[in-house]
Order: structure tokens, then sequence, then C-alpha cells
């Protein structure tokens, strides 16, 4: 049997209150995400579109997963959510803002003491063997974030980046390498060997954990189909011709979400018995090529800063430059064995 943590007390400023989120606050969601996003980044990066996507998404649970906090007069000045609907959540994922006028108050301990309890849920979907931790992120540059989790007892852990390309002129293809072609995806026929792909791929990412792929299959399901820009026209498949197998998949969306102007490779990703032939590569200038066709002249991605497959010496060899770092954190809940991939071997 799981022995779960004792609930901690959560301390806010006199007349603030703390309560779950609920589908009419989207708005003042927005309006917090954006006021933390013109401080860090001098614009608004956040749509409602895209987040009540993420909240009506069939296995979020507001009540459960997230939490606002409200000041005196009303206004929603923080917010948390805990991400942990992997079938085996032994690394939940933490999301937080706190609105930059009212940092210093105790507001993100607040969130923080409650996404720490909230957590330790994940202990019963996770082996008992398992070790277990939480994470965070933030921007590397922003202080505060920084010294808010080193004082609750997070260690740094790893750094991500956003990387950029931007185009004076028509990107140039890469050839695809002998024996491989380039189609696109078709909706649903094509969704189980995508996905199964997109695993193959990635199985050496850090962080990777192996899921039931029924659950994995369908909960990706949800995420195409609900995303209002999904495009199967920007879904491509590099074709092994000899076998007519997916080879790498490079799956994009017609603008960011932090920045409708860029154009975004979601999903970049070549299976391991195609490696090192030039696919991963020619798949990435073909999407710089269809997305240029559509009018996007800055193209981004986010990629793991330091890439078990060398990823990031892909992207800077077709000329893509780090715009943003972030920090992440995490907060060890339970030693033991650790299941999610952290090297590569062979």
């Amino acid at each position: 049997m799981t022995v779960l943590k004792p609930a901690a007390q959560i301390v806010l400023p006199k007349g603030y209150a703390m309560r779950p989120a609920r589908l009419s606050d989207l708005d003042a969601a927005i309006d917090l995400f954006n006021a933390c996003s013109r401080a860090l980044h001098g614009r608004d990066e956040f749509k409602a579109e895209d987040i009540r996507f993420e909240w009506t998404l069939p296995d979020t649970d507001l009540e459960k997963s997230m939490r606002v906090v409200l000041s005196p007069e009303g206004q929603m000045v923080g917010y948390v959510e805990v991400w942990d609907t992997h079938a085996q959540p032994v690394h939940p994922w933490v999301w937080g803002r706190v609105h930059p006028d009212y940092e210093g108050q105790g507001i993100g301990t607040a969130l923080l003491t409650w996404a720490d309890e909230r957590c330790h849920l994940a202990l019963e979907k996770c082996p008992p063997e398992a070790r277990v931790s939480y994470r965070v992120g933030y921007e590397a540059s922003y202080q505060p974030a920084a010294k808010l989790y080193t004082r609750l007892g997070f260690q740094p852990l790893r750094h991500s980046w956003t990387m950029l390309i931007e185009f004076d002129e028509t990107p140039v293809p890469q050839p695809m390498p002998d024996g491989f072609s380039i189609r696109l995806y078709q909706h649903p026929q094509d969704l189980r060997l995508t996905y199964q792909a997109v695993r193959d791929s990635f199985q050496d990412h850090f962080g990777y954990v192996e899921e039931p792929f029924e659950h994995g299959v369908e909960r990706w399901r949800s995420f195409i189909e609900g995303d209002q820009k999904f495009d199967e026209s920007l879904w491509f498949l590099a074709i092994d011709n000899a076998t007519g197998e997916i080879a790498g998949i490079s799956l994009c969306r017609i603008e960011a979400h932090h920045d409708s102007e860029q154009g975004w490779v979601s999903t970049l990703g070549v299976c391991r018995p195609y490696r090192r032939q030039g696919l991963g590569l020619a798949l990435l200038q073909h999407s710089f090529v269809e997305l240029w066709k559509r009018g996007k002249r800055k193209v981004g991605l986010g990629v793991d800063a330091s890439s078990l497959t060398g990823a990031t010496r892909l992207y800077e060899k077709a000329g893509m430059r780090v715009d943003r770092q972030m920090t992440m954190y995490e907060k060890e809940i339970r030693p033991g064995v650790e299941i999610s991939t952290t090297s590569v071997n062979g």
C-alpha cells in the first residue's frame, strides 16, 4: 500500500484564497499568463483557444489537477497545474505562474506546496520499485523562479532550448536519401502507424517512459482531433520505399503556440534502424520549404539542450540558432529504479 504524504499547510497572504480552476476562469487565466509573458518577452503569447483545448482534454480534471489564487479583489494572481496523465507518471510535470505585480508575497510557495502534495498521488499509479520525482521549469534567465525552486528543495536537472531559423530567401530542400520518399499523413488511417513511429523515434529521448500502446494512441488522438490548428498537409512521413514502413516523421503546425508568425516543427524523429542516413535533415528542410510556401519566414522547434541523439547538432547544421533557454528542475518524491530514459545504449 502506498503511504501518501500528510497534507501540508498552505499559507497565503491575508485575504487571498486558493481554489480549483473552473472553465469560467479561462479569460482570467489568459490575462494572468499574458501578464507574465509581457514581463518576460514583451508581448502576449497565450491564446484562449489553446488553453481551452488543454483544459477540455478528456483526461484533464480541473478540480483535481489545477489551482488558482485570487486576490482580495477577486483577481487571479496565481495558477498551477499538475500533468500526470501518463499511464506510469513517474515524473509529473508542474506548470505555474504568479502575476509579476504580486511576486514576493508567498503565492508561488503556496502553489508549489499544493502541487507537491498533488504530485504524491502519482505514487498510486507507478510501479512500487520506480523512482518518482516531479519536474518544473522556467526561463533560465528568470532569477525569481530559480531562487524559489532552490529554496523549496528542487535541483537543476537539464536545459531545453527553443531554436529558430529566419529566412531571407526560399529555403533549399535537402534531397532524400536513396530508397526513401516523403508522403503526407492521412487521418485517421495513418494514426496508429504514425504514433508507433513517434514511439520508436523518441525511445532514446531523455525522460521517455513506455506506456501501453492503446492508452497512448487514444491520448494522441485526443490531441490531434482537438487541435484547431491541426493540418495533415503539414505532417510529413519519410517512407522506406522497399518496405513501405515509416522511417521518420516531421509533424508541423502552421504557427507556434507562442508566436503566430512562426511555423512550428512539433515533432521530428527518425526510427532507430534508419538513423545516420540523412533522413532527419531532409525531413527538416522539407518542412522549412513547405512552411515557407504557406508564408512563414520563421520556423521554430523545441529540443533537449543535451539531446541524447545529438538533435541539436542536426538543427545547427540546418541553420537554426538558440532563441530561448529553459531550465528544468526536479524534486524527488521517492527513490528507486529510474524507469525513464537517461542514456542511449547502442
